[in-house]
């Protein structure tokens, strides 16, 4: 009998492997992400994400990068263009739970048929137009999800959808607070 080494588009021995070597060497856990964006026009940027660091080198296995143009719709004054900021962070965290979501299923044995998510956060504009009130950002942040598997119970499913909630690096992006730094260089 054949062993399964893929379930959900996951190879499992490499993810079993990958969690092997972060074992041994807990300094292949650690990644340095890094993303670009320059400033077109109006609410208009064009963002640019390629390198990485991993265990304290940088990547060179994306020979171009990936591409993205941020604006704001046009009651936001934007062209319409593309997803905005905030829109993106949503999108991030839909992402975010996907993968924990597939990958983890795959590492326990469960498959899964379709999977999707539904992300949505509530802000209020007052701070950035400068004129006080709540926070600058989402006052919080709903999602909800679809799974359906041929081989977990519900008891399964919920675990699971738990556990990536635990364990998902974007949601804890969000719902921790850490340190942001930024720095200004005016070109002359």
């Amino acid at each position: 009998m054949a062993t399964i080494t893929g379930r959900n588009g996951v190879d499992v021995d490499r993810l079993v492997a990958t969690v092997g070597a972060v074992q041994g060497d807990p300094n292949l856990a650690k990644f340095t992400f890094r993303a670009r964006s320059s400033w077109e026009s109006g609410g208009r940027s064009r963002g640019e994400i390629q390198e990485f660091e991993h265990a304290g080198a940088t990547t060179s296995e994306r020979a171009t990068a990936f591409e993205l143009i941020g604006d704001e719709p046009p009651v936001l004054l934007g062209t319409n263009a593309g997803p905005n900021a905030v829109e993106l962070v949503l999108q991030a965290l839909a992402f975010c739970y996907a993968v924990g979501y597939a990958y983890n299923a795959a590492a326990r044995g469960i498959e899964i048929e379709e999977l999707r998510y539904e992300v949505e956060g509530d802000l209020d504009l007052h701070r950035f137009l400068g004129l006080g009130g709540p926070r600058a950002g989402f006052s919080e942040i709903r999602a909800k999800s679809w799974v359906r598997s041929p081989n977990a119970t519900v008891a399964q499913l919920e675990e699971l959808c738990q556990y990536v909630q635990d364990t998902s690096p974007v949601r804890d992006i969000l719902a921790n607070p850490l340190s942001v730094s930024t720095d200004l260089v005016v070109i002359e």
